[in-house]
């Protein structure tokens, strides 16, 4: 068992994913958070990193020789095996660990894997059961196919900067990794659904999630509007939430999302600020075109209360409500410190840290954390023993895997 498990084995409670063994071939944050996502279902996940590791591990570090924030939580459940797949027995080493596996799952472009001979093509040969998804920024086969992708990239050509431009004036970015967390998940349903598949045929496939695809599809979804039709019956875009106004309002002491969704939530909304006058703006059957117009004059009149006051408001009328959290004291509130997503555990040598916990509960066990995070290629010579490598032949590896002193 590596060093930086948590108990597991004989005994330990089924769950879901259990006795299926995923390579994580990839790299930042798309490819791990999904490899992420089975492993806390319980698939056995070997993470195969380059001899100077994961670039994630070394972003947003505590200090120069912590793992850093976001390798912690991205790495956990899985092992780490260092190879260099430039090398012959790196490469090989890499071949004959998917031989055992059911998924490989990687985020390299085309032109790399093929010089390396890591393609669908080159795997499938010897493991036709496997279950291989590549996720690179751009279709395999557009002209794109080998551009550099980061998440702003995708974020420009897919419509969602052209969405914060319409709203905020400006041509921001959407101020997380929302490409990446999209794309995450995507692969990770769709190697289960894969999986599901391969139970029926017996084979394997090839599943391609291209980044640019699929965060099109995402932000059409409701954003499609008028375009729906051919030819177009209007522009694109969800007005609701393309509206100046669409934020949350200011209350007495703090910011609260308030959302008065329908003529009945506004009519309560207005009896209760003493201006049951502002609804003869608004009839049942032009309250939805003018939302803007309502935003507008919500906002005249949230500062009256304390979020506390429309929380109990708002929950009294079912209207939909949250107060605005501020992330730095996320910790502390009631509903996040007592759910289990900030638990505070000790890693074998980085100490106590915040672990996201799995958010979907099953009756059954899903998992939490079986293996912290481990060091860069803890796990290389107990996994090449596994698969049946003699002591000579890992030193062998490991050797070939060893960056050169800097």
């Amino acid at each position: 068992m590596s060093s930086a498990s948590a108990p597991t084995g004989a005994g330990a409670p089924a769950r879901p994913l259990d006795g299926l063994r995923v390579i994580d071939m990839a790299g930042v944050i798309m490819g791990p958070y999904a490899c992420q996502i089975l492993g806390d279902l319980g698939a056995d996940v070997i993470k195969i990193e380059p001899p100077t590791g994961d670039v994630m591990r070394r972003l947003h570090r505590r200090d120069a020789d912590s793992t850093g924030a976001l390798a912690l939580n991205l790495n956990r459940n899985k092992r780490s095996v260092r190879l260099d797949l430039k090398t012959p027995e790196g490469r090989q080493a890499a071949l004959d660990l998917v031989a055992t596996a059911d998924a490989l799952i990687t985020n390299m472009r085309p032109r790399a894997l093929r010089k390396l001979g890591l393609t669908y093509e080159d795997l499938a040969e010897t493991n036709p059961g496997l279950v291989y998804c590549n996720a690179q920024g751009f279709r395999s086969d557009s002209p794109a196919a080998d551009y550099a992708a980061y998440d702003e990239v995708i974020q420009a050509c897919t419509g969602m900067v052209d969405l914060m431009r319409r709203t905020t004036g400006k041509p921001y970015y959407v101020p997380t990794a929302l490409a990446d967390k999209v794309c995450g998940l995507t692969i990770a349903y769709s190697v289960l659904a894969a999986l599901l598949g391969r139970q029926r045929t017996g084979k394997g496939q090839h599943v391609e999630v291209p980044m640019a695809d699929t965060m099109f599809a995402f932000t059409l979804v409701e954003h499609i509007g008028g375009l729906a039709y051919e030819p177009p019956a209007g522009p694109v875009g969800f007005p609701r939430s393309l509206e100046p106004g669409h934020a949350a309002f200011p209350t007495r002491d703090g910011h609260a999302c308030i959302l008065p969704y329908s003529y009945r939530d506004a009519d309560a909304f207005f009896a209760f600020v003493g201006h049951p006058e502002e609804m003869d703006r608004f009839t049942r059957e032009n309250f939805q075109s003018k939302v803007g117009e309502l935003y507008e004059v919500l906002a005249l009149y949230t500062e009256q209360h304390t979020t506390a006051e429309w929380e109990a408001f708002c929950s009294e009328h079912s209207i939909p409500f949250a107060p605005v959290m501020d992330l730095d004291h996320a910790g502390e509130h009631a509903y996040w410190a007592k759910g289990g997503m900030l638990d505070v555990q000790q890693h074998p040598r980085e100490g106590g840290y915040r672990v996201i916990g799995n958010p979907v509960r099953f009756s059954g066990e899903t998992g939490g954390v079986r293996r912290h995070c481990p060091e860069l290629g803890e796990d290389t010579e107990s996994v090449l023993s596994e698969i049946g490598y003699s002591p000579e032949r890992i030193a062998a590896v490991l050797d070939a895997s060893t960056p050169p002193a800097s």
